[in-house]
């Protein structure tokens, strides 16, 4: 059973090498330094007086795929449609003469993907906000968390534009969807190839 297993594995990562789009990760414009540690990405770019990072981890980020959907388009000839992951992102921002950094949780809605030419709609959006204190792994719980489902719309746009004008906006965001896309794959490849290692070992 293992040896057909391994041989099995070793298909799936040809087939996935041959589909893979991105031999190294694609860039985000706009100055951002890129570290990855496994599944978690980060990304950092300093403005004046202040210091942005955008965290996201790839692990649960494809969104689970509508099984009717794919039945109807799909042509019997045609690849899978494409997995595309979109993770849920923290924004920290980051001011050099405070002692806090605000943070803005945001994720892609699972309806508004794909809704090209509503050129007006933003495709992630924000879902609490805090401030925390910089550099923080956790979010602290005693800390008062803004949640945006009943907030005022005003404010909710000066937000957006907060995070627009620090370079997170849709085009920032339809380019972490490609790296994390690209990443999630590498990752995928990894572990395909560390599984058919580990089911050869004897």
């Amino acid at each position: 059973g293992d040896k057909a297993f391994a041989q099995f594995l070793t298909d799936e990562i040809k087939e996935e090498k041959k589909i893979q789009k991105h031999k190294s990760l694609p860039k985000i414009s706009g100055g951002w330094e890129l570290e990855v540690h496994g599944t978690e990405a980060k990304l950092v770019r300093k403005i004046a007086g202040e210091k942005i990072t955008v965290t996201f981890n790839i692990n649960n980020s494809i969104p689970p795929s509508a099984e009717e959907d794919t039945q109807e388009q799909q042509k019997p000839d045609e690849q899978e449609p494409e997995l595309t992951s979109t993770p849920n992102f923290v924004v920290e921002v980051i001011k050099d003469d405070t002692k806090q950094s605000l943070v803005l949780d945001c994720h892609f809605p699972e309806d508004e993907i794909g809704h090209e030419g509503e050129e007006e709609s933003d495709i992630f959006t924000i879902r609490e906000v805090s401030f925390q204190p910089p550099g923080e792994a956790d979010w602290k719980d005693t800390n008062y968390t803004l949640n945006t489902d009943s907030l005022d719309w005003a404010l909710y746009d000066h937000l957006m534009d907060f995070l627009a004008d620090r370079g997170v906006d849709n085009t920032f965001a339809d380019e972490l969807v490609e790296l994390s896309t690209a990443l999630e794959h590498q990752e995928y490849i990894k572990f395909l190839e560390d599984l058919k290692s580990f089911v050869k070992c004897q």
